[in-house]
């Protein structure tokens, strides 16, 4: 890969008109703005989520129409570079100002220099040609999604000063790099029951902790440009949610990670399973509130707290048992010699073969106790429920009926908002898929020609 040495772009573009009202709330210039005291930004209005969006004249650039630069055998012209930028600001409901118009135009140069990646990979699959259907089908989803019939959208779009051929194409790309990394990295990206048992065990291990529905956006330094540039644009960017760019819009259009195709949505987030820096954060934002840039290695996090909870409070159980009958009053020695018996036959049992083995030998009882709230568990059995692991069989349990051997055959939390085994393994699924094509992404670029011309 090699790009001209000094080039800047940003000396090709001027904002040449903006509307007063844009002129009226763009903030000061990142010099003459205090440093951000604290972890919060400010306070976001969640309707500006489900608001319409804003429509307007198109802003107007100034920029030449000749190459901007080339990716192998292709070029990017001043027209392309333009037409990206009025997408990304109409998706994001950004206002151009003169402080963010450089992170949009790099937001936008990276955005078309891949799309020419990916074209080019594409175009190798005869089987990847995207019908116009498939297109039409897309856009028309957006259109639901920002709650306008497909026409409007795509008025909505011109009244913009979009042009709707290239954008057609950006979306015909964008569908067939989704077909191509899913049928590349199908096997590769398959999830094994292990392992959804192995994250639902986690979810249910953590039920008990402070969690967090988090917004992220996250900007790869090496992407825009350095961490002075991240830092920037993620200033810029806080700024704009503040004053009422949607953040779901924002991350979609500006996020490098793999939430960003769910608008930046990652999920209740448990304490302790994510980055230091960002714990901190997360332990002092209140619901509502959009943080500051945060810097990690490697780029910068903007976190918006959705809403907050101590933990799930419902625990739910599988369990099965064998026990030996015996009345609250027996002596000592009945107790014992139960124990004894139950203890001897511990060992060859599992969740598979318990109850078969109190079925076959005279004096035990097996019974399947089904999935319940461990709080409904008699006091005796809770402290197995809790704490044993799945799989596993307890030692002798005396209780009013008897003496019971428990084994502890699933565990998950309750409630609503508990997640299924399915849930989990297609997010986990959706996560690998992301990775592999970031990687895909990132070795055909590293093998690319890329000149960016003065």
């Amino acid at each position: 890969m090699r790009y001209s040495t000094g080039a800047a772009l940003a000396a090709l573009m001027v904002v040449a008109a903006v509307e007063p009202s844009m002129a009226q709330t763009a903030p000061a210039p990142a010099a003459q703005q205090p440093a951000p005291k604290g972890s919060a930004a400010g306070a976001l209005n969640p309707a500006a989520e489900e608001a319409p969006q804003r429509t307007g004249p198109a802003p107007q650039f100034r920029m030449s129409d000749g190459i901007i630069a080339t990716v192998n055998d292709r070029i990017i012209t001043g027209f392309d570079l333009r037409q990206r930028m009025l997408v990304i600001m109409a998706m994001s409901q950004l206002q151009p100002t003169e402080e963010n118009i450089a992170a949009i135009q790099q937001q936008a140069l990276n955005d078309l220099i891949e799309q020419h990646l990916q074209a080019a990979e594409i175009a190798k699959f005869e089987q990847l040609k995207i019908p116009d259907q498939e297109v039409d089908a897309e856009i028309a989803d957006m259109a639901r999604q920002a709650g306008a019939s497909a026409p409007n959208f795509i008025a909505f779009l011109e009244q913009g000063g979009i042009s709707i051929a290239p954008f057609r194409e950006q979306i015909r790309t964008e569908i067939g790099w989704r077909e191509l990394v899913g049928g590349r990295f199908r096997d590769r990206a398959r999830v094994t029951k292990g392992q959804v048992d192995q994250a639902m065990r986690q979810i249910t291990e953590s039920a008990t902790k402070p969690q967090y529905l988090i917004g992220e956006i996250y900007l790869e330094a090496a992407r825009v440009g350095g961490m002075q540039e991240a830092m920037g644009g993620a200033q810029q960017l806080v700024q704009q949610m503040i004053q009422g760019a949607p953040f779901m819009a924002v991350a979609r259009q500006f996020s490098a990670a793999p939430s960003a195709a769910r608008g930046g949505d990652a999920g209740w987030v448990v304490q302790g399973t994510v980055q230091p820096a960002l714990q901190s954060v997360m332990d002092t934002l209140e619901p509502g509130q959009l943080s500051n840039p945060i810097p990690v290695e490697g780029g910068v996090y903007i976190l918006y707290m959705r809403d907050k909870r101590s933990g799930a409070s419902t625990s739910m159980v599988q369990m099965k048992q064998v026990m030996i009958e015996l009345p609250e009053n027996a002596d000592a020695a009945q107790v014992t010699a139960a124990t004894q018996r139950l203890e001897a036959l511990r060992g060859q049992l599992t969740c598979d073969n318990i109850l078969t083995r109190a079925r076959s030998e005279q004096g035990l009882m097996g019974a399947d106790l089904g999935e319940s709230d461990v709080a409904d568990l008699l006091p005796q059995f809770q402290q197995v429920a809790r704490s044993a692991e799945v799989g596993t069989i307890s030692t002798a349990v005396r209780t009013p009926l008897g003496v019971h051997l428990l084994a502890v055959c699933g565990r998950r939390l309750g409630g609503p908002e508990a997640p299924s085994a399915q849930q989990v393994e297609s997010r986990l699924q959706n996560q690998n898929y992301a990775m592999l094509g970031r990687r895909y992404l990132r070795d055909l670029r590293a093998d690319a020609l890329i000149e960016i011309k003065e």
